[in-house]
């Protein structure tokens, strides 16, 4: 046999075994997308081919991807977020995108930095048809609009995280007080958990269904969550937040206009704000049976952030090192709250990420009380918002909650 003949007969087995390789590949893509209910595409990979998801060519590496899920609402600022943090994920599929608005026009033409990211457009279908074939719909829709297709996602039987306050209270009367209408639905108050994972981490593995909390009321929350068992939210405690233009949403009004937001620092809703019975709610079942808030929210010159101050009268003998304990405690494990003892929190550190920062300051001991003031910061669009939505549908499927959610945000 010559050179070429033994060179041949050396190379057959290697050309067999990558063939074998190839055959095994297919195989199992076949069958992987047969247990996730797929109809396989064959798409051509080389000199072979793969089965994969039609909706591929939308994200690469989709047909390695466990779930999948779509987005009602995804026009606004926090659809926009969510969207982003799901093309993203290493474990999620966003298939389709639901709106009232934009409908045939590429997701990147609202959302510019999503252009060129993905082939999905905004789809005007209803919410039976966004739920098909999906593990989980994310709501990005309006207060009262929410409620109202809610029934058609539960008779679907898929997963639910909403980012609106319709079910964040438990009493319809409530929800009429501060929302302005009816609830479209009382019957269903109080089945969904509500979505602040430093509270229901446990809860919100086990359910279907997720109330994500309000931007600030994640921000007060949070602030003053390591208090609740101390008996110091025994009565008024007084809040003052500075929130930036993005969370009144998307729609242009008086109110968030450069010209006039630029220049200005206003605040709105004072002692009224549709956050403080959500926060009441909230705090009460945590342990502080007593406590009253008295909130006064403020517009500020930035576009996403929150800055919440809290005061409130604690007795004359508690010490720095007893509150410390308290936060150090509560958030010592916690992936995205950073409790600070050389600082105070501040909105560029947190902005465009997931993380939110707590600390605090205590005053000097007067004839029975001193003042301590806990201040917290977040964005509002994502800790306060998509992010947080994200966080909660991570726990829901049984998912690191961190996925997506880990990069820290750009400096400044």
């Amino acid at each position: 046999m010559g050179a070429a003949g033994t060179l041949l007969a050396a190379c057959v087995p290697l050309v067999a075994k990558v063939v074998k390789a190839k055959q095994r590949v297919t195989h199992r893509c076949r069958i992987t997308l047969r247990a996730w209910g797929r109809s396989p595409t064959p798409v051509n990979v080389g000199n072979t081919f793969l089965e994969a998801n039609a909706a591929s060519s939308y994200n690469t590496g989709v047909a390695n991807k466990r779930f999948r899920a779509s987005v009602i609402g995804g026009s606004g600022y926090g659809g926009a977020e969510m969207i982003r943090r799901l093309l993203q994920h290493p474990e999620v599929e966003l298939v389709r995108v639901a709106s009232a608005d934009h409908i045939g026009e590429p997701l990147g033409a609202v959302h510019l930095p999503l252009t060129g990211r993905t082939h999905l457009m905004f789809e005007g279908i209803s919410a039976a048809e966004a739920a098909k074939g999906v593990d989980v719909v994310l709501l990005g829709l309006p207060h009262k609009v929410s409620a109202k297709v809610a029934p058609d996602l539960i008779a679907a039987g898929v997963g639910i995280v909403d980012m609106s306050g319709d079910f964040r209270l438990n009493s319809a009367a409530q929800y009429e007080e501060f929302y302005g209408a009816p609830h479209p639905h009382p019957e269903l108050l109080g089945t969904f958990v509500y979505g602040l994972p430093e509270l229901n981490r446990d809860k919100l593995r086990q359910t279907r269904r997720v109330a994500s909390p309000g931007c600030f009321a994640t921000c007060i929350e949070l602030a003053l969550l390591p208090l609740v068992t101390t008996g110091w939210l025994n009565g008024p405690v007084h809040v003052q937040g500075i929130t930036g233009s993005s969370g009144s949403g998307i729609a242009p009004t008086a109110g968030t206009h450069h010209p006039t937001r630029a220049v200005n620092l206003k605040s709105y809703k004072p002692l009224a704000h549709q956050h403080t019975p959500e926060i009441q709610q909230t705090l009460h079942a945590a342990g502080a049976v007593n406590f009253q808030l008295r909130f006064v929210p403020v517009s500020a010159p930035l576009s996403r952030g929150i800055l919440a101050t809290a005061f409130l009268e604690v007795p004359a003998a508690v010490t720095r090192d007893e509150v410390v304990h308290l936060f150090r405690t509560k958030y010592a494990q916690e992936p995205f709250v950073r409790y600070l003892e050389d600082r105070l929190p501040e909105v560029a550190a947190v902005s465009n990420s997931n993380h939110a920062e707590v600390g605090f300051a205590l005053g000097a001991a007067g004839a029975e009380t001193k003042t301590l003031c806990v201040q917290a910061a977040l964005d509002n669009l994502i800790k306060g918002g998509a992010g947080q939505a994200i966080q909660n549908m991570n726990l829901m499927l049984g998912l690191p909650e961190t996925m997506s959610l880990q990069d820290t945000g750009p400096w400044p």
